[in-house]
Order: structure tokens, then sequence, then C-alpha cells
């Protein structure tokens, strides 16, 4: 090969170069930042909402988008090293589930990387301005609608419980044939430490509480776990009720999956997949003050019959046909 022909032929080369092999770019990281665990939080179904929402946006983990998952365990006190391990990690956006505390620890200990949260009623709880503005870098998924508001703090898990069990009473149109004895448990202290505005005005036990007791309510003292405490026992709690013949109403539907006798509350899937279509907006270069906080509206009232006829109880064929899931 001749000299003039060489140099043409890397001359070529290196035009062509930066078209054959363009620059590789660095996969997006979403900090995954829970108070719970993959076991006791029942995330495996929640996880597989997320994922379906990154999926209609066109991320699919492993392939175009990565996941750090931080577990707290129940205990809050982890949250701040958590989240500092995820902001040197210098992940895109942190998805922080489980109760305000995790939010507010995410929200301390960075400025600049978006935050996604789910939980209550972000406005109460002083974690964003408004709704529709929240400003900052910090916006997500509220689980229960407006007209619930002032039942929406999610670390003050007694008038949340409250407030849910009285509308699941209220929704029976007749009393359930078999037994006239129900109950509920609801914590008695909010956690030590918190810092929502709601915690910081008044507990909950106090000048928040309904006017009305719930019928035979059982105080629960509050451990080092909060919002995650009855998740975490909810097959414990559902034994305990079976073995002592207890009706029980319940917030999630984790519980009448696990054997309980029915749940009224939000839909928490549908709120994680709402969540991911926002994470998958941030990704996209969305800034998260652009996103006014979502409402996941969806409440399901869930009965498991099973438990039902083991406990000699005979539903009312109105309160089935409200029902949004049966299990048989």
């Amino acid at each position: 090969m001749r000299r003039r022909e060489f140099l043409a032929l890397i001359a070529g080369w290196a035009l062509a170069w930066p078209f054959a092999a363009p620059a590789l770019q660095p996969m997006p990281v979403i900090g995954w930042l829970s108070a719970g665990s993959a076991e006791s939080d029942n995330i495996p179904a929640r996880l597989i909402a997320f994922r379906r929402g990154l999926s209609d946006a066109g991320y699919v983990e492993g392939e175009n988008v990565a996941i750090e998952y931080r577990w707290a365990e129940s205990q809050y006190n982890r949250a701040p090293d958590l989240v500092a391990d995820l902001v040197r990690r210098q992940v895109s956006v942190i998805f922080a589930v489980g109760g305000a505390p995790m939010a507010f620890a995410a929200k301390a200990a960075t400025m600049t990387i978006p935050i996604i949260f789910n939980l209550g009623d972000p406005v109460q709880l002083g974690l964003v301005a408004s709704l529709n503005r929240p400003s900052g870098n910090v916006t997500g998924v509220a689980s229960l609608a407006p007209s619930w508001r002032e039942s929406a703090s999610t670390c003050c898990t007694n008038w949340c419980l409250r407030q849910l069990s009285w509308r699941c009473w209220s929704i029976r149109p007749t009393p359930l044939t078999g037994s006239s004895r129900r109950a509920a448990c609801v914590m008695s202290q909010i956690p030590s430490g918190c810092s929502c505005m709601s915690c910081r005005r008044a507990p909950p036990t106090r000048s928040t509480s309904p006017s009305r007791p719930l019928p035979n309510s059982v105080p629960v003292r509050w451990s080092s776990a909060s919002t995650p405490f009855f998740t975490s026992q909810r097959k414990q709690i559902v034994a305990l009720a079976a073995r002592h013949a207890v009706p029980a109403i319940y917030g999630w539907r984790e519980y009448p999956t696990e054997g309980g006798l029915m749940s009224y509350g939000p839909n928490l899937a549908d709120s994680y997949r709402l969540a991911a279509v926002y994470v998958a907006k941030i990704l996209k270069g969305t800034s998260p003050a652009d996103l006014p906080v979502e409402q996941s509206v969806r409440i399901e009232l869930v009965i498991n019959l099973i438990t039902a006829k083991a406990l000699g109880l005979t539903m009312p064929r109105p309160l089935l046909a409200r029902a949004d899931e049966v299990i048989e």
C-alpha cells in the first residue's frame, strides 16, 4: 500500500469513528429508600406495580435503568445513613416509601437529587408547600383522596386507622350475622423524633382523635417502628384475631390476603405505579418542581369469605356487592 493511500485510509477511519462507536451513556440509577423490608412490607406486590409503571414509560430494570435498594427494616433511625449512602452513590432520583420520616430524611440529605414520596397528606405533614406547586426537589403521590386529607397523616397512624375504620363501619348496611365482637388496634403514641407538622402541632390521641371512640379499640404502644410495624406483624395479628375469633377490619389488602376478615383503605399498589410514572418523568428531564403532587384516589374494600365462614359470620349481600374483591 502506498503512503498516500494509507494516510487516506487512516483519515477515513478517524472520520467514521464517532459514528461507529458513540460514547456510552451511564445507566440512570433509582434510589429505593424504604422503611420496611422486601419481605415484611409486602414489597413484592408493590414492586411489581412500580416496575410496571416504569415499563409503561420505557424503563426496564437491568436494561436501561438500575435500582439501588436500601431497607430500614422498620427502624426509622437508620434512614439518615441509608439516604446518605444513596447520595454518595449519586443516584438520579430517590423514591422514599414507608412513612413521612423517610421522605424527611431524604429531603434533609439533599437539595439537588429529586425525591419522589408516597404517603398521606404532604401539605399537612409540612413536606411540600402545596399540592399544585410543591417547589424544590420534592414531589410525589398522596395516597388518599383530597376529602380524606384530615385523616391522611401517614405517621399519625392512630388518626388514619380510626378514620378508615369508621368509614368501614359506616358502609355496613346491616350488622354482621353471627358475632357482635369487633375490635381495632390503634397506635397510642406518636414516634419519638417525628418532625412532621401534624405531630408537632398535637398528638393524634388528644385533640385530633374523632369524637367517637372506636368500638373495642385496643391501644398499642409505639415501638421503634411506626408505620411499618403493623404491616411487618400482619401474619401474627391475623393469627391472633383468628385464635380469639375476633372479626377484624384492616387498612390494607395484604391482611385479608393473609387470612384477615376484611380491609378498607387505599390501593397502595396503584400509588406505587403512579410514583413510578413520576420517577420516569424525572429520569427524562422533568424538574420535580414542575410536577404537582399526584393523588391516588383508589379506595378498595376486600373481603375474605373463607375467614368469615370460619368465624361463623354471614356477610350481607349488599356489602359483598360493594367489595372490590371477595376472596373465596
